[in-house]
């Protein structure tokens, strides 16, 4: 049989199969002992009610009052008791807790919330206690939340019991009347027409009042100030005041606010966007005074002619720009209620990618640091960058723009202006005056070295002209003149005045030469004719044939 089978795989299959059964044994036993692992513990899920942090726990009751929903305010009362009417008791609780606020009672605005889980420590109570707000009377307890845990394990902040039992001190009429009144009137987002009138009406009287006094005090400083123009403290006060005056009209908006019995509803509406021009107003004002404060010290930098200076000044000045309305934004997006914590950590991760994307841009930040700190070239300077030839007019944080001599900008990343031969022309001290003058051939040598001396003179003479290395030499026999070279610096740092100067320098050697009879050679060609004797021979007769 063996060797039947021994020209077949047959045994060498059976013999895989043994093997493969008795291997998989052990693990079968030992995955069957494995005890099987623990589901993860599911997290809680968010409260329907949004009562997480202070700040969204009178967002979401504010809501539900403009609503005119009190089963749904009631979920934002604590209540210790236990029954079965305890919905209609907290809804109760509701209308009672507006009424209240209507007469007078005040809310922390949306941006002093603390929006945090924890709420705020530094506010003098218990961890668990926070308080947003008052009540008009004088002997009335401050309105508290509580934190506390529900079934589900959320820590959840709600009105406390203290003050519910400060607003149910009281007989029912007041949340009746302010049902019946607000049956009456007419309401416009859960308050009643007139009250938003009201409030709207206290922010354009409080706008225009400072705006109106902004102008006269302008006005007065304008007229007992000699010259308004040249004056940094009327310029100061002319930036400063109209943001300031919006600031001060917020401030005032929200104290007579909260000073006046209207709809609690549209108050902290109001409230919650005046915040949002108080941002504008005080953003408005330091952008204004960040403009004031570079002017007044680029021009001062201007005078003292430190050019580099005022490059600093131009960089400094759009960084903060940038800064503040990134804050700016930061602080309007958190008025609003949009989550900002996440967006800004989320730049982490987005901050690499947008390095990678952006190597250019970086380089060129980092170029402008450079060109800020070696000090190549500076605001004004006339220069060589390559194959360009201008003025520099701004150096920026992504190029540096020159003004050509045809009066075309052309603009330069700094990554590569830094990167660049740079010839500044305005770093030179002085210019050199170096040029060739030929005199005619037939002057003969004692003329020729009169015309040395006396254009040797003339440099020596003339009191912007450096003495040190001063020289007029006789140079070379040219092809239509003896060539006299001249080197001298013009000292000068202008190249408008290099320019002028030598202008002078030119016109007195030539005044000087033409008066001791040299005259100035130009290219001439002498031509000597030669007469052909060939063609100049009598031509003999032709012979006869």
């Amino acid at each position: 049989m063996l060797g039947r089978f021994q020209g077949s795989g047959l045994p060498l299959l059976l013999i895989c199969l043994w093997l493969g059964v008795t291997a998989a044994v052990p693990v079968h036993a030992q995955i069957l002992e494995e005890p099987a692992a623990e589901a993860p513990a599911a997290e809680p899920a968010p409260d329907p009610y949004g009562r997480e942090t202070p700040r969204s726990t009178v967002t979401g009751l504010i809501r539900a009052l403009g609503d005119q929903d009190y089963n749904r305010a009631g979920n934002y009362f604590y209540l210790s008791m236990d029954g079965e009417g305890q919905e209609a008791e907290a809804a109760d609780f509701a209308r009672q807790l507006q009424a209240a606020l209507d007469r007078g009672g005040t809310l922390d605005p949306f941006a002093a919330l603390a929006n945090e889980p924890a709420g705020r420590i530094e506010d003098g109570l218990d961890a668990q206690f926070e308080s947003v707000g008052s009540f008009p009377e004088e002997d009335a307890p401050p309105i508290v939340l509580v934190r506390e845990e529900n079934a589900e394990g959320v820590q959840l902040w709600r009105i406390s019991d203290e003050t519910r039992e400060w607003v149910d001190r009281d007989e029912p009429a007041p949340e009746i009347a302010a049902e019946e009144r607000a049956a009456e009137a007419t309401l416009v987002a859960g308050a009643p027409l007139k009250d938003w009138l009201i409030l709207m009406g206290l922010a354009a009287i409080s706008f225009a009042g400072f705006r109106l006094i902004a102008a006269g005090l302008l006005a007065a400083i304008r007229i007992f100030s000699r010259d308004p123009s040249r004056s940094g403290l009327f310029r100061f006060i002319q930036a400063a005041l109209p943001p300031f005056s919006l600031f001060a009209a917020v401030v005032c908006f929200q104290l007579w606010a909260n000073a006046i019995p209207v709809s609690i509803v549209a108050r902290q509406t109001l409230l919650r966007y005046a915040g949002i021009v108080a941002w504008f107003a005080l953003i408005w004002f330091a952008l204004r005074l960040v403009d004031a404060i570079a002017q007044v010290s680029a021009a001062r930098m201007q005078r003292s002619e430190r050019r580099q200076a005022v490059s600093v000044i131009t960089l400094l000045r759009r960084t903060v720009k940038v800064l503040l309305l990134a804050v700016a934004v930061v602080a309007i997006l958190d008025t609003l209620g949009v989550d900002v914590t996440t967006g800004v950590a989320a730049l982490g991760i987005g901050g690499i990618a947008l390095a990678l994307g952006a190597q250019k841009t970086v380089e060129n930040l980092v170029g402008s640091v450079t060109l800020i700190a070696d000090k190549p070239v500076q605001v004004g300077d006339f220069c060589r960058v390559g194959d360009v030839v201008g003025t520099v007019e701004d150096i920026g944080m992504r190029s540096t723009r020159i003004r050509t001599n045809d009066r075309t900008v052309v603009t330069i990343p700094n990554g590569d202006f830094s990167s660049r031969q740079i010839e500044n022309y305005a770093k030179r001290d002085r210019f050199l005056f170096n040029p060739r003058i030929g005199v005619e051939y037939g002057i003969g040598p004692a003329k020729l070295k009169e015309a040395v001396d006396l254009i040797e003179t003339v440099l020596r003479d003339h009191p912007l002209v450096d003495d040190d290395g001063v020289r007029a030499r006789f140079a070379d026999f040219g092809a239509s003149s003896l060539d006299i070279d001249i080197w001298s610096y013009i000292g000068v740092g202008d190249f408008a005045d290099s320019l002028k100067v030598r202008q002078e320098l030119l016109l007195t050697i030539f005044e000087r030469l033409e008066a001791a009879d040299i005259g100035i050679a130009f290219p001439t060609r002498t031509l000597h004719l030669v007469a052909d004797p060939e063609a100049q021979a009598p031509r003999s007769e032709p012979r006869e044939a």
